[in-house]
């Protein structure tokens, strides 16, 4: 006697993972991390603010402060003058603040002697900004060297600058943000600093 089986044995054979399923998950990963990452700040900030905070517009943004930290005449002659100014940055937010840059112009005796400009503002991708980093914990000192030229028409400045006895006034605007460019808004401090103060 013949017995047929009218059931068929169900094999399945396992077939490998198509390998554009990896590549399209570990991009979507990385995709949403740089989204994260780009909304909430620095990689410095998550441990302060971060995920964790609540938003920017809940908090209170502080301005910097801005102090003179020195001004001082390195090297005078009859030609030239070559001068060093330094400020002091302290950042009271909860979290670090991208300073970009300060303006600043000095005066003696209400004469302006020199306009200058510490670090540029970021514009676009192709340029290579040059800012600062101002972390919540400690002040940053920043500043910069400058010369003077004699040129024969300020002979009281430049028996000051030989007598290192300038009567300078010091103003300026300082540009800052949160240290993420996608978040907050620019914040400008303007400050004037004199040898009275």
């Amino acid at each position: 006697m013949h017995f047929i089986s009218t059931f068929k044995k169900c094999t399945q054979e396992s077939k490998p993972m198509n390998p554009r399923i990896f590549v399209g998950a570990a991009v979507g990963a990385l995709v949403i991390i740089l989204i994260v990452f780009g909304f909430s700040g620095s990689i410095s900030d998550i441990g302060v603010g971060g995920f964790l905070s609540p938003s920017t517009e809940e908090q209170i943004i502080h301005p910097i402060e801005i102090v003179l930290q020195d001004l001082s005449i390195l090297e005078v002659d009859e030609k030239q003058a070559i001068l060093e100014i330094k400020f002091k940055v302290s950042n009271p937010n909860f979290k670090s603040v991208m300073l970009q840059h300060i303006k600043y112009s000095i005066y003696h005796n209400d004469a302006r002697i020199e306009a200058g400009e510490i670090g540029s503002s970021p514009e676009g991708f192709l340029t290579s900004p040059n800012y600062y980093i101002i972390l919540n914990e400690r002040p940053s000192i920043i500043g910069e060297k400058f010369t003077i030229k004699n040129t024969g028409n300020t002979p009281d400045l430049w028996l000051a600058l030989m007598k290192n006895d300038l009567n300078w006034r010091i103003t300026g605007q300082a540009f800052s943000n949160l240290s993420s460019l996608t978040a907050g808004q620019e914040n400008i401090l303007t400050f004037d600093i004199s040898k009275q103060d």
